[in-house]
């Protein structure tokens, strides 16, 4: 039996040796507070991508030949802190093999282990979070790897930059740098927020999408949608921005949670992470990709890759 294939491309684009994209699944919904479904996120975006045209007319590129490489899902799910070390170890182990790595979703605390393993590899890491929410408790519901603590970590150890903000809690402003936050009823009024959020990053930008940073209108299907979000074509202009001038060296997307009656929210994910990759590697050039612009090895840094990272 053929091995399942991301949008079902073909079996010589999907190999790992020579694939430069990963794509990490990581269907896992254990500390969401209202509707729960994000562990079914990443089976409804695989499908919907399967009908999706891999031709993107923008860019004029067809991405996928660059390799996209679908990794076995992360499916530990013990405890919130035991799924976490597991996605840091994986994508830890999949930039070490010099690869793009990607990961979607499942809930927002994924993005805990994903920040971690970028930061440990990459320095001067901005981390530009496109969300609805603040993501800055520390703690939640007895753990500190809640969905609501996506980004607190990020935030003390990366140069973190917050966009599309409508809802947070009051405690979450000890915590939040407002010189780099862009909350969404600012954005609406300021015809400058794209180049002043672009001008606030690190040359190393990982990208972490909550799906419900966009207009519930247009993306009903997340666990925790806010009216008065973004809409497609000033977020593709953003990405584009932040790709065209930064090294955009990762990404995750999270938080999107099916509903059978409603596919257009489906397709959209499918379609911003294909336009994702259609910005990274339009024009891009195969040998500065290949040395991998930014990467460390982190012999520099206070956490050191473990022994046993390449079991994976």
């Amino acid at each position: 039996m053929n091995k399942k294939t991301y949008a079902g491309i073909p079996e010589q684009n999907s190999k790992i040796e020579t694939s430069k994209v990963v794509l990490i699944p990581v269907p896992y919904d254990g500390t969401s507070t209202w509707q729960k479904g994000a562990d079914k996120g990443p089976e409804a975006f695989l499908q919907a991508s399967e009908n999706m045209e891999l031709y993107d007319i923008e860019t004029n590129t067809e991405v996928y030949k660059n390799g996209i490489y679908l990794a076995e899902a992360v499916t530990e799910n013990a405890s919130p802190e035991s799924m976490v070390d597991a996605v840091h170890k994986i994508t830890k182990s999949y930039i070490k093999k010099n690869k793009f790595v990607t990961l979607f979703g499942g809930e927002h605390s994924i993005s805990i282990g994903s920040i971690r393993a970028f930061n440990e590899c990459f320095n001067s890491l901005t981390v530009v979070q496109i969300d609805a929410h603040a993501d800055l408790r520390k703690e939640y519901e007895g753990s500190s790897c809640n969905h609501a603590c996506a980004v607190y970590e990020a935030s003390q150890t990366t140069n973190l930059i917050q966009v599309g903000i409508r809802s947070m809690d009051a405690i979450e402003k000890t915590v939040m740098d407002e010189e780099k936050v862009f909350f969404a009823h600012e954005m609406a009024q300021d015809d400058y927020w794209m180049e002043n959020a672009i001008d606030l990053m690190t040359d190393n930008v990982f990208l972490t999408i909550d799906l419900d940073a966009f207009d519930p209108s247009i993306m009903p299907s997340t666990g925790t949608p806010e009216p008065g979000g973004l809409f497609w074509y000033e977020t593709l202009e953003f990405l584009h921005k932040i790709f065209k001038e930064k090294n955009v060296v990762g990404f995750d997307i999270v938080e999107l949670c099916p509903n059978e009656q409603e596919k257009s929210s489906d397709f959209l994910a499918a379609k911003l992470y294909y336009k994702m990759l259609s910005y990274k590697f339009d024009n891009a050039d195969d040998e500065d990709y290949d040395d991998m612009k930014g990467y460390q090895e982190p012999n520099n840094k206070s956490s050191k890759f473990d022994d046993d990272d390449n079991e994976y």
